[in-house]
């Protein structure tokens, strides 16, 4: 009789428990979900785009966002209007050095176009929704073409600090973990559910870029290459680096692929520049420490190289078959 009554009431117990249990994950469930769709709801993104066109003339159609220390790229812009991240509705503010914080649109050979002079990461804090808000933001307002700059660290051997990495690839290491910018509730208005990603950086934009570069003289530092995202914000242990080489990568870094991902994830064409501002350490002999005033460092010593190839590729972007516009493009708005 009495051990009857301990595994009826311990019967009792666990299924408390149990219940206590579920419904706190319902609850916790529930809570990320609204979150997430509070966080970067169409209406959101709707009023963000109609804030920015309601004060700018210009419609671009490249979006250029700016990696640590490249800001500068900005600098060959005409018909100049810029806007504080801090003044624009919903959108995040920089608050990493070498991130300047202003979205800059204006003129490149005739193109109109818009600079993100700093991105967010999400060491910063930011989630992923966050991070990634200006490429819906872009996706709106009609831009076609994303090119994405960085800062990494060079994994791969052959690779010299300066050289500029063309993107034909990335490892996504948080999205294994689940921090991806696609979870959570899809909205068909900007993409599929399932989105293939084994196109993720545009064949024929690489092609054009790497055109280019051969003309201007610059193919002994350029190569294509495989980047893999770290959270961050430290930078990786000798066996982190070692282990994200044998898995493929060329270089490192803690940026890029969300916003690349939410890009395709919108139907945009994507180009990827990564610049190799420091040689990852592979060996526990080496003694040399990577710091984030040295990247800085580098990308200001390479700035001018890149601004000659993107100005050159934004007057050529047009060799490129443009993709169609989608009916959520508020292009027109006032």
């Amino acid at each position: 009789m009495i051990a009857f009554s301990l595994s009826f009431f311990l019967g009792i117990y666990l299924f408390s428990f149990d219940h206590i249990m579920a419904t706190s994950y319902f609850q916790i469930a529930t809570s990320q979900f609204s979150n997430i769709k509070s966080c970067c709801s169409f209406d959101d993104c709707k009023l963000t785009t109609e804030w920015l066109l309601s004060r700018t003339r210009h419609r671009p159609k490249i979006a250029i966002v700016c990696g640590s220390g490249l800001g500068l790229l900005a600098d060959n812009v005409s018909n100049k209007q810029t806007f504080r991240y801090e003044d624009i509705p919903n959108f995040p503010v920089s608050t990493v050095p070498g991130h300047e914080g202003c979205l800059v649109f204006g003129q490149i050979k005739g193109k109109s176009c818009v600079f993100m002079q700093g991105r967010f990461h999400l060491y910063e804090g930011y989630s992923l929704c966050k991070v990634t808000f200006p490429m819906r933001i872009f996706k709106l307002m009609g831009v076609e073409t994303i090119v994405v700059t960085n800062a990494s660290g060079g994994l791969c051997q052959d690779f010299k600090v300066g050289d500029i990495m063309v993107i034909k690839d990335h490892i996504n290491l948080p999205g294994f973990a689940g921090q991806h910018p696609l979870c959570g509730p899809n909205d068909e208005r900007f993409g599929i559910r399932f989105p293939c990603m084994s196109d993720a950086y545009s064949k024929d934009l690489r092609k054009l870029v790497l055109d280019i570069t051969a003309e201007l003289g610059y193919s002994n530092f350029v190569h294509e290459g495989v980047y893999c995202m770290v959270s961050g914000p430290n930078f990786e242990t000798i066996a982190e680096a070692r282990m994200l080489h044998i898995l493929g990568s060329d270089s490192v870094g803690m940026s890029t692929v969300p916003e690349v991902t939410v890009a395709k994830h919108c139907g945009l064409r994507v180009l990827g520049l990564s610049l190799i501002t420091n040689k990852v350490s592979l060996d526990y002999s080496r003694e040399e420490k990577v710091n984030h005033e040295e990247v800085l460092q580098i990308s200001k010593m390479r700035a001018e190289m890149l601004q000659n190839v993107l100005v050159t590729f934004i007057a050529r972007s047009h060799q490129v078959e443009t993709i169609n516009n989608s009916n959520c493009i508020y292009s027109n708005a006032v």
